[in-house]
């Protein structure tokens, strides 16, 4: 680690906490300005993009020579909002502790990679380095929420020239001890597809005064909730879960609760996601009942958070919702907008051969294990858009791992300093053991 690079990604990073760009609504543009400043003043060419002039999209290249891939670094300069009034130090302060740790909106989510990526394609200018194919640095609006279509789908349908081979985004990275004293990096292949419903039960109305006189479709609800949550989904490995049971050194064949728990029993964090990544999840979040506390309503829906693997279809999520949902009630399933996400890139290329030397470079022995995201990030639409291979890395070796999670759209949100300077000096050989 390099301690002058680690300090200059640690001073982009708080400039750009120092922007409030909590969306919504947005107004990402100024953050877009302070990278735009950082590295046209290293050299490194940009060009802001925008659908909405207060919603700018960021866009900086190092011309390769043609003679190979493309890579692209990703990062978001929105972040979700955050009430001061629950931190430590206020959100958009980027206080710097005596213990090295900056605390503020973005931290962890992801004003901490973009500037990490920042630097190091600064660096990679200032030394001299010539691709052989494109280096670019893609900063995107409205990642967070993504309604307002300003952002990463918006830009890569107006911009087919960002078209790239390889592409790094957030998600993995995480450094785990196993209970059996093995390291292991994780490595963020894909993600995980929303695809929403709601779900009716259908009674009769009838006055609130004699519940007795119409079937009141709140209880019936509640009845179909409990087999939602009772249930328990179809369980399969796509290839990048394979890929993690096996770089584990878990028998991936064996029966598939077996599976996941000697997984689990490797670390915690492999605990709390292997089920989510087996199977499909269906967890009821939004409730509606009565327009009025005097009516029995003769309808009540939930709103149904659910996610599918890759490959899974609408009719395989209709198949579970059916199956838990029973008999003797009668109901209604609505399928709320199409499959968004679901996306996997393959893990034999080139990238992971470039993220596995970077990794073993910096703690030899230690052993890149792949993936899913139960969540959603960008990578998806350049993978949808080009056929990009694209990965989520960002290395976490310093930052205890419930110390990030738990600041991740929560209070207190804080990174180490150490964690920018490891971050800066292995994107840096990636990009060199790619391209060169």
């Amino acid at each position: 680690m390099d301690a002058s690079l680690r300090d200059e990604a640690v001073g982009l990073m708080r400039d750009l906490v120092r922007v409030d760009t909590s969306n919504p609504p947005g107004r990402e543009t100024p953050a877009a300005h302070v990278v735009k400043a950082y590295l046209e003043a290293n050299g490194v060419a940009c060009e802001l993009v925008a659908r909405d002039p207060d919603r700018a999209n960021l866009i900086a290249r190092l011309p390769g020579t043609g003679d190979g891939p493309s890579l692209a670094f990703l990062g978001h300069t929105d972040v979700v909002p955050a009430d001061a009034q629950d931190w430590t130090h206020p959100p958009f302060d980027a206080h710097l502790d005596d213990a090295g740790y900056v605390w503020g909106r973005g931290t962890c989510d992801m004003k901490n990679e973009l500037a990490t990526r920042c630097v190091a394609l600064a660096q990679l200018a200032r030394t001299g380095f010539r691709p052989k194919g494109d280096l670019l640095l893609i900063s995107q609006a409205d990642e967070e929420d993504g309604t307002d279509e300003v952002g990463m789908p918006w830009l890569l349908a107006e911009r087919p020239d960002l078209r790239c081979d390889y592409a790094i985004d957030e998600g993995g990275g995480a450094r785990l001890e196993l209970a059996d004293g093995r390291v292991v990096y994780t490595l963020q292949v894909g993600e995980k597809a929303t695809l929403p419903a709601t779900i009716t039960a259908l009674g009769e109305a009838g006055h609130a005064s004699i519940p007795t006189l119409g079937r009141n479709a709140v209880p019936l609800l509640a009845e179909l909730i409990g087999r939602l949550a009772a249930h328990r989904t179809e369980r399969r490995l796509v290839p990048a879960i394979r890929g993690m049971v096996e770089a584990l050194g878990v028998d991936p064949d064996q029966g598939l609760d077996r599976v996941a728990a000697e997984v689990g029993a490797l670390h915690p964090a492999f605990a709390t996601e292997i089920d989510a990544l087996l199977g499909i999840t269906i967890a009821p979040t939004l409730l509606t009942g009565s327009s009025a506390r005097n009516v029995l309503p003769g309808r009540a829906s939930v709103g149904v958070d659910c996610r599918i693997l890759p490959g899974d279809t609408e009719a395989d999520l209709e198949r579970e919702l059916a199956l838990a949902l029973g008999d003797g009630i009668p109901y209604e399933v609505v399928l709320d907008q199409g499959i968004t996400g679901g996306t996997e890139s393959p893990l034999s290329t080139p990238l992971h051969d470039a993220i596995r030397t970077a990794v073993e470079a910096h703690e030899p022995g230690a052993v890149l294990v792949p993936q899913l995201s139960t969540g959603f990030t960008d990578a998806a639409f350049v993978r949808q858009a080009f056929g990009t291979v694209a990965y989520g890395f960002w290395p976490l070796t310093v930052t205890p791992l419930d110390v990030y999670e738990a600041g991740i759209h929560n209070r207190d949100e804080r990174i180490h300093v150490d964690d920018l300077g490891v971050a800066v000096a292995m994107h840096i050989r990636i990009a060199e053991t790619l391209l060169a």
